[in-house]
């Protein structure tokens, strides 16, 4: 099979126009619906465009690859258009799209991939990109590509590629490759770092990790003799092969445009050591992170960890308020009867680890191991508020979430500071580094900053909890109103997490009505799009409704990113109608004065919330009025056929 079979000359369209993306697309997808290679247009229209919603298909130097693989084709198959003015296709070198083919994969076989990625390849050559665009006539375009590949690939098309010959001492570098589809990216960044190595006298391999496995697989013995491994990526790969290896990990992007930057930072032996902690590369590890979104991924790494601890110990102290006779002792309420004393004295052990767990997981999530032991001694010495001037715990004011907060972040960089001033000691104390110098000095620097720090934090919280207790029964709605609109602004993302983290830090100094008031507006999105497709169903089409059902479960359980789907298809309908029911909710819950004392959950502990039943009625007025403002904002769908 060669890609002329796959391209048939219906298909292909030249010296059109197209004024956006969205047009060249569905000019794309009518020629592949013309020359028969598809069963439903709608439904492979709706595969790509999930597609480039992962990223752009645009390679740059004026050419776009969209691509999709789709129950709605019938056979692999390739359609292609010239845009003479261009069109902006969000290429990454910002130039408009001038040549595009756009390929139909089916979701299971998988022979045609490797003849799909010919085409990628032989379109890095920019003379033979522009001989396509020059094309008189669709006769010529489909000669051009098919000489080109009988240039290239003179062996059999069904036959593999012929690796690379191997020298004897190996490989200089290897690499793997890696797109989320396994069909365009995968292809075209291996063929740029062997193109490019090739011009720089140096050998390398490279592994393909397409939709049809992994080709050209790398050996345990060419890992060994390698000086580095290159992983462009957008994917997970298999990483423990690569355990003290130097790995540079870039998105499959940098593969693509540039791969003669990569090769020289592993020849230049600037690519860190690659130590295998049992987890799989993520999906898109650029080489550079900004320090704001390398503060929030410290942040949630160390929230993420902590949750547990509030959760099962803050259910665990409600509940001994639920079974405990407040008769009895009202002064020693939660612990009058055993049964009760029980759970509120483990439901204490678990709540108390909070604070040490928070500071300790933001601590290695910047310094690594060596971090968790400086990061936990510092989030206890927080929690407990000692000082220089106050040593005994009974009487000293407690840092808090903040404390905890501040505890954690110098923490990490303080391991990293002795890290760096380590690196001069001689190579003969690296056995004692992790297990004596950091931890020692770590423990020490951490407790001197702390004791002079806390009273000025302890201070601050004090100062945050007052103004949160005094604020009156107005105030409380408005804050309400705004932590429950915030859950839905981005479910699940910066903002969100900036209103949950807030209602954790408050559970943290005993105000439970902003985590009921929090947690409230996060199930609100995924309930107001599965009402909307239950009341409203010509809002939707069958295919969304089916989704959208699912979204009772996903929004009753607390989990907001159910209506993620929904809110990036119509974003300017449905974002605002989630915010304004969440906010509903929100300020609903704080009016009637409803408390959460766990930070997670949904309707499996509703039997611990504080005035539970104006809290039913707070989660259904909020889920009716984002559902009827959806229906007001959102047109009419046609149904499918």
């Amino acid at each position: 099979m060669r890609i002329i079979d796959l391209l048939k000359q219906e298909a292909v369209v030249l010296g059109t126009s197209a004024t956006s993306k969205e047009e060249a697309i569905n000019k794309l997808i009518g020629l592949h619906e013309k020359a028969g290679n598809l069963t439903d247009a709608e439904q492979y229209k709706k595969d790509i465009l999930a597609r480039e919603a992962q990223g752009t298909t645009a390679i740059g130097e004026g050419i776009a690859v969209p691509h999709a693989k789709s129950t709605a084709v019938k056979a692999p198959a390739l359609a292609a258009i010239t845009v003479p003015d261009g069109v902006d296709y969000d290429a990454p070198d910002g130039k408009p799209a001038k040549l595009l083919f756009m390929i139909a994969a089916t979701t299971d076989g998988n022979v045609h991939l490797e003849i799909l990625s010919r085409l990628m390849v032989m379109l890095m050559e920019p003379a033979f990109a522009e001989s396509l665009m020059q094309a008189k006539d669709t006769e010529e375009f489909l000669r051009l590509i098919d000489n080109k590949e009988t240039e290239k690939y003179p062996q059999d098309a069904d036959a593999a590629p012929a690796e690379q010959p191997q020298k004897k001492e190996g490989y200089q570098i290897l690499a793997v490759t890696a797109c989320p589809t396994g069909i365009a990216h995968t292809y075209m960044a291996a063929e740029a770092l062997e193109k490019k190595a090739a011009e720089m006298g140096v050998t390398i391999k490279v592994e393909t990790n397409g939709s049809g496995g992994a080709k050209n697989v790398l050996t345990d013995s060419e890992i060994e003799a390698a000086d580095g491994i290159i992983i462009a990526a957008d994917k997970n790969v298999e990483m423990s092969r690569f355990d003290g290896k130097p790995v540079l990990c870039v998105k499959v992007a940098d593969g693509i445009h540039k791969p003669q930057e990569l090769i020289e930072k592993v020849q230049n032996g600037e690519a860190p050591i690659y130590h295998h902690t049992g987890e799989k590369v993520q999906k898109s590890s650029g080489e550079k992170e900004s320090f704001g979104r390398r503060i929030y991924k410290d942040l949630m790494n160390g929230v993420s960890n902590m949750l547990p601890f509030v959760t099962g110990g803050g259910i665990l102290i409600a509940l001994a308020f639920l079974f405990d006779d407040y008769s009895i002792d009202p002064a020693n309420f939660g612990m009058n009867t055993p049964f009760a004393a029980f759970l509120k004295t483990v439901g204490g052990v678990a709540f108390g680890f909070m604070l040490p767990i928070l500071a300790g997981f933001i601590a290695k999530s910047i310094a690594d191991r060596p971090g968790l032991v400086v990061g936990f001694v510092g989030g206890s010495i927080a929690n407990l508020g000692i000082s220089f001037t106050n040593m005994d715990s009974s009487t000293a004011v407690s840092a808090g979430f903040l404390g905890a907060l501040i505890a954690g972040f110098v923490a990490g960089y303080l391991v990293k500071g002795l890290e760096k001033l380590c690196s001069y000691l001689p190579k003969s104390f690296e056995g004692i580094k992790p297990v004596l110098i950091y931890p020692l000095a770590g423990v020490f620097l951490i407790g001197v900053i702390m004791f002079a720090i806390n009273p000025a934090v302890a201070a601050i919280n004090t100062a945050i909890t007052n103004f949160l207790n005094s604020m009156g029964d107005v105030s409380k709605v408005v804050l309400g109103c705004i932590l429950g609109g915030m859950m839905s602004v981005d479910m699940g993302g910066p903002i969100n997490k900036a209103a949950y983290v807030f209602g954790t830090a408050a559970i943290a100094s005993g105000n439970y009505d902003i985590m009921a008031a929090v947690m409230i507006g996060g199930m609100i999105p995924p309930l107001v799009i599965a009402l909307c497709a239950t009341f409203f169903k010509k809002k939707f089409t069958a295919s969304d409704r089916k989704s959208a059902y699912v979204n009772y479960i996903m929004g009753l359980c607390f989990i907001s990113e159910g209506a993620i789907p929904f809110a990036a298809a119509d974003p300017l309908r449905v974002i605002p109608s989630c915010i304004v029911g969440s906010a509903v909710a929100g300020g609903l819950s704080m009016a009637f004065g409803c408390t959460l004392r766990a930070p997670h959950g949904g309707i499996f502990v509703f039997p611990v919330v504080e005035h539970v039943g104006g809290y039913l009625i707070a989660l259904a007025v909020g889920s009716v009025v984002g559902m009827l403002l959806l229906a007001l904002l959102k047109k009419n769908v046609k149904e499918e056929n």
